[in-house]
């Protein structure tokens, strides 16, 4: 139980108050009992002053600027201390950022310039990767209700078709910490589909099955790698074990066609029934480009969830409050404490260290905080310890040139022809990268905390 403080560094869970009242020798006493006091999920952030909070402006400040100089391509950055806003902004593209695009790619500077201007708060981000916690946590909340029995049960028991083979060892749990021992699949442009990653760069931030009109279908149908060899998609020099860690967009994927097989609904209707209508999200995702599948097309529970930076923080502030809080109770606490004790990578979160490196690349003090991390340089980052969630989103503008649905149709050569998440710098294809680290700005943005 988490007390208030003075400077309500933590959430009441309750308050009772207990009073007693005695006159004479027939005394008696009455006992008043104060109601409860509970966290809600704000539907509209609480705007404050950073000074309410016990933070610096100036400092904040001072962090903000790092955060949007040109060439970090940033978009939108948020801080929330103790529940309330104490800081934001956004901005549009800049000039470096239109030169150093412009001369790398097709895209000319009048384009960036209309793709890319003014920003403000209601502007859309797309999460990329940071969409696999919010896709862990769905599972979390299906195994809460009893729709799957165990994260720690046999995959198999709703995706079939490994029920018969080696395939069948693999627990969902192994899935969401990415040890899952299956193949990485990435795209074959000559034969335009899935097929095993060659070599680490294939292999690299989970493998570029986002080319694939069937981004399921490949997934589900891969082998478990061979153990106790060298493979060439994990390393050239070490020899790969069944279990290691190998980050894979596949295995999301598979979580997604869990929770479809589960509950009977696609993530995006499971998530606004069972999350965001809870936390008051309004958020979108993406789906790869068939018709069939969960719902005119597969949902991209790998990544690819547009929303604004105030509703990402949202998603922070629930683990945060440790949990959804309804009508006074709190649910799926457990998976939240999971969440909570792993290390490194785990049950698609990070630990990222919340000080600027040292000059051996080290973390300093072994600072580490939760965080959700998508290409691009997409955070939602979650200090359980100083009360604090802090959002950054790198300029986006969603390309729909084949329908008003976000259905991923992506052919490199031609943007005309697709539709796509156009994220700066790198998904434009830009030989550039952006200057932001995560870890430099959220150390400068708790110097600000007094």
């Amino acid at each position: 139980m988490r007390k208030t403080t003075t400077k309500l560094n933590f959430f009441t869970l309750s308050l009772l108050f207990f009073y007693s009242c005695s006159g004479g020798s027939n005394s008696s006493s009455l006992e008043i009992v104060e109601p409860a006091v509970f966290p809600e999920h704000p539907l509209i952030w609480e705007v404050t002053s950073p000074s309410s909070v016990n933070m610096n402006e100036v400092k904040l400040n001072t962090a903000f600027n790092y955060a949007f100089a040109d060439g970090t391509f940033t978009q939108s950055a948020i801080v929330i201390k103790d529940g309330k806003l104490v800081h934001e902004r956004y901005r549009g593209i800049l000039e470096g950022e239109i030169n150093s695009i412009a001369s790398s790619t097709t895209l000319d500077a009048a384009t960036l310039q209309f793709l890319f201007g003014d920003r403000d708060q209601q502007s859309l981000s797309s999460s990329w990767s940071s969409a696999k916690s919010f896709t862990s946590f769905l599972i979390g909340i299906a195994e809460s209700q009893g729709l799957i029995s165990s994260i720690n049960d046999s995959a198999s028991m709703y995706i079939s078709e490994w029920a018969n083979d080696e395939r069948s060892e693999i627990t969902i749990k192994n899935i969401l910490d990415m040890r899952s021992g299956l193949e990485p699949m990435c795209f074959d442009f000559v034969n335009q589909n899935l097929r095993v990653c060659q070599n680490q760069s294939d292999s690299g931030s989970g493998g570029d099955i986002v080319y694939s009109d069937d981004q399921l279908s490949g997934c589900i149908n891969r082998n478990l790698a061979e153990s106790g060899v060298i493979q060439p998609w994990y390393s050239t020099t070490e020899i790969y074990m069944r279990g290691d860690f190998k980050y894979s967009n596949c295995d999301t994927m598979i979580l997604g066609e869990i929770i479809f097989r589960a509950t009977g609904q696609d993530v995006q209707t499971f998530a606004d029934y069972q999350l965001f209508s809870k936390i008051n999200i309004d958020a979108l995702w993406w789906k790869d480009f068939v018709t069939s599948g969960q719902s005119n097309g597969n949902l991209l529970a790998y990544c690819c969830l547009d929303s604004n930076a105030r509703d990402y923080a949202k998603f922070g502030y629930m683990l945060l409050l440790g949990g959804i809080w309804e009508d006074g109770t709190l649910s799926y606490n457990s998976y939240v404490d999971k969440i909570r004790e792993l290390e490194y990578y785990g049950l698609q979160f990070w630990k990222v260290c919340a000080k600027s490196p040292d000059v051996n690349g080290n973390c300093p003090d072994n600072t580490f905080i939760h965080s959700t991390i998508g290409f691009d340089g997409q955070y939602i980052m979650i200090d359980f310890n100083r009360n604090i969630v802090v959002v950054r989103n790198s300029l986006y503008a969603p390309i729909l040139n084949l329908s008003n649905e976000r259905k991923m149709k992506l052919i490199p050569s031609s943007l005309d022809s697709s539709n796509w998440i156009l994220t700066l710098p790198r998904a434009s294809g830009a030989a550039v990268n952006s200057t932001f680290n995560a870890s430099v700005f959220y150390d400068l943005v708790t110097q600000a905390i007094e």
